[in-house]
């Protein structure tokens, strides 16, 4: 008996393998059960609307009942991250220092890693939504290198939070060590220290919840390369504390011709392996999503223990 999924499950694989299709379809199935679902692509390459066969931008569009769907826009997310920090330096340094700090940001908007870090905060703002506005969140991941990235940036970035803000409170007592010398020292909390403090919880709790509440299924083909790929993202993302659920073998002939579909099975029994037949047509729009959803959410299911 295969256990329910949790409210917050990542589809994720090597590129090519049919991870959007596989979350557009558990999407649909998740939201004809009722259940508000919003599905969202991390995958600055995004493809979701073409799957749902629809437009879709930086805001959740209603794309069918019960569901919700949003590609959000990298760029934007990079320059919301740069206000935020402005809007942090403000309160922390001199006004003739501001140009300097500008500057600085402008060079680190461009920066490699930068835009993985805003869109993991536009994943943790959802995830922070769920499940007050969304029962279910489905996310269509970057291929597997960024995928790993992603879901460890929180606990990565939580220690150098805590840096930073050990270092502000290291300043900020020394500043009204000076003031008290010279006269009474200024009270009240320090408004850089709380956003550090906020963030810093923040990042915590995210790491905490997508080990606890969250799945990742990873999507493979019968093919031994991708098996390959397949194995040695699970070892990682098992060995980082995530959880795995039942993995999808995609594009099953008909008449197997190779041991890859078994050997797919042997490695995954534990998690249990959900398999989706080779198509002839391509399975976008709702419709035909509905009814990959269906196999893709209940089953058939090999090996599943």
């Amino acid at each position: 008996m295969r256990p329910p999924s949790p409210a917050i499950v990542f589809v994720g694989g090597k590129g090519g393998v049919g991870k959007t299709t596989v979350a557009a379809a558990h999407a649909v199935t998740l939201a004809d059960g009722g259940e508000r679902t919003l599905v969202m692509s991390t995958d600055p390459a995004h493809s979701l609307g073409d799957a749902l066969e629809t437009g879709l931008g930086d805001r959740p569009r209603r794309v069918a009942d019960n569901l919700w769907a949003v590609e959000p826009d990298a760029e934007a997310a990079v320059q919301r991250r740069v206000a935020s920090v402005t809007e942090d330096a403000r309160a922390a340094v001199s006004r003739d220092i501001m140009p300097a700090v500008r500057r600085h940001l402008a060079h680190a908007a461009s920066s490699p890693g930068m835009t993985e870090s805003a869109l993991t905060d536009v994943l943790i703002d959802a995830m922070d939504q769920v499940p007050e506005k969304w029962d279910r969140l489905v996310v269509d991941s970057a291929p597997t290198a960024h995928l790993l990235r992603m879901l460890d940036l929180p606990a990565l970035l939580t220690p150098w939070v805590h840096g930073l803000a050990r270092q502000r409170e290291r300043a900020v007592g020394a500043e009204r060590f000076a003031e008290g010398l010279v006269g009474p020292s200024s009270e009240g909390d320090d408004p850089l220290l709380e956003r550090l403090h906020a963030r810093r919880h923040r990042l915590e709790r995210t790491a905490s919840r997508l080990r606890s509440d969250a799945w990742v299924r990873l999507v493979t083909l019968p093919r031994r390369m991708v098996l390959s790929e397949t194995r040695r993202a699970a070892k990682q993302l098992t060995e980082a504390g995530f959880q795995l659920g039942p993995v999808v073998l995609n594009q099953v002939p008909e008449r197997e011709g190779t041991p890859v579909p078994q050997q797919v099975r042997a490695c995954f029994a534990r998690q249990g392996v959900v398999e989706l037949p080779a198509l002839l047509e391509e399975p976008t729009g709702e419709s035909r999503l509905r009814s990959l959803g269906h196999r893709v959410s209940n089953g058939p299911e090999q090996g599943a223990g």
